[in-house]
């Protein structure tokens, strides 16, 4: 028999289990004819070999314990009524299914180390971020997955061995550390990469970036101000190009235009920024702060931009929660729970063989932060219910 054929015939005896079925005595202990034995699955037709297929599919990605099985056999049998003859296989509808493939030994089945977690190895105080992404994963595949702290001169040989040994067929690598890990694995295991910032898609990497996706950005800039209709922004093409592209279609979207103003070096933007604010009208007009590192420098442009704003009364958001702290109106920030969700998402999408093509795509489980005193300044005056609204509240009471 091939490796093939009986990894299929072993996919077949754990998806009837997963059923929650009994199947026939061994053939020396059996007295039954075809018509004795049936299988009712969900469905009917092309319908049911669907469904079946499906569970295959989640089957095939782990193997079914032997003792399991013994086990679970044992209880069917005794669980059925005396007049039903050997051999029957009772019928299920969708939901006792899904009740089946929750059962523990089955979860465990599926995804006892399909999934593996990278993630820098940095101090216990810098940990929170990965240590949440990794508790949404969890949440999502109802298992406890392989978590790998790797350093920055990780032994990735070792690491690639390891997780073939556990038989790893997804890892999920956080940060950048994560994803430097993942460059001598084999091609066998699919990498997603999450909690990354300033990725290009000329990375050629599927995942989440941590840069919030300027859909979300536009619709809370527009919920709160209505009555905007421009949005302005500096970046460098070399940084964020790719964001900028999904920005036009996103400001459309929302009846906005975006005014984009390039540039390459910190001195370019020293200059355009003064005159971008300069002409901008306070009340159509707002500035938004991309995660972009030649355009948004700390030091020296965040607190020019933050004046400037301040004067003219030109309102900046940002894609970086800590400028709301500085003074920007508001921004947006990582939901890091729910991002573990989406990653854990796509990872069983990978396993189930769903087929689609991932690539990189902006962040879109996000929270929002304000600073009322840049609001009040601009004469948007937020009531205790307005405030409820949004995850973080600055300057804090």
């Amino acid at each position: 028999m091939t490796i093939n054929a009986s990894r299929r015939l072993r996919a077949s005896a754990a998806l009837l289990l997963a059923l929650g079925t009994g199947v026939a005595a061994p053939a020396a202990n059996a007295e039954l004819n075809d018509a004795d034995s049936y299988i009712e699955l969900p469905g009917a037709g092309a319908d049911a070999r669907t469904t079946v297929s499906e569970v295959m599919a989640r089957i095939e990605s782990g193997s079914t314990p032997a003792s399991s099985q013994r086990e679970y056999l044992r209880e069917f049998q005794q669980s059925l009524p005396r007049d039903v003859p050997r051999g029957y296989v009772r019928p299920v509808t969708l939901a006792q299914l899904e009740d089946q493939l929750r059962r523990p030994e089955v979860q465990a089945s599926i995804g006892k180390g399909t999934i593996a977690v990278l993630y820098p190895n940095v101090e216990a105080q810098f940990r929170h971020a990965f240590t949440s992404i990794i508790q949404g994963i969890e949440e999502r595949t109802k298992l406890r997955v392989r978590s790998y702290p790797v350093d920055p001169k990780v032994d990735v040989a070792e690491l690639n061995a390891t997780l073939k040994h556990n038989g790893t067929k997804v890892v999920i690598a956080l940060g950048r550390q994560g994803l430097n890990a993942t460059a001598g694995l084999d091609r066998e295991i699919t990498v997603l990469v999450g909690g990354v910032l300033l990725l290009s898609d000329a990375e050629n990497v599927a995942g989440i970036s941590l840069t919030p996706d300027p859909a979300v950005l536009f619709a809370r800039l527009r919920a709160l101000l209505p009555d905007l209709r421009r949005v302005v922004v500096v970046y460098d093409p070399a940084k964020s190009d790719w964001l900028i592209r999904l920005a036009r279609d996103a400001a459309r979207a929302q009846g906005l235009e975006l005014v984009a103003h390039v540039a390459n070096d910190l001195s370019r933007a020293a200059q355009l920024y003064p005159q971008v604010i300069g002409a901008a009208d306070n009340r159509r007009d707002a500035l938004w702060l991309p995660h972009d590192s030649t355009t948004v420098e700390e030091s020296t442009i965040l607190p020019l931009v933050l004046r400037e704003s301040w004067n003219s009364g030109v309102p900046v958001f940002s894609s970086n929660m800590l400028h709301v702290k500085k003074g920007a109106l508001f921004a947006m920030a990582p939901n890091n729970v729910e991002l573990g969700r989406t990653l854990a998402s796509s990872a069983l999408g990978v396993i189930a063989g769903d087929g689609k093509r991932r690539s990189l795509t902006p962040l879109r489980e996000l929270q929002t932060a304000i600073n009322l005193r840049t609001a009040s300044h601009m004469g948007l005056n937020l009531g205790h219910q307005q405030q409820r609204n949004f995850d973080y509240v600055f300057p804090q009471p």
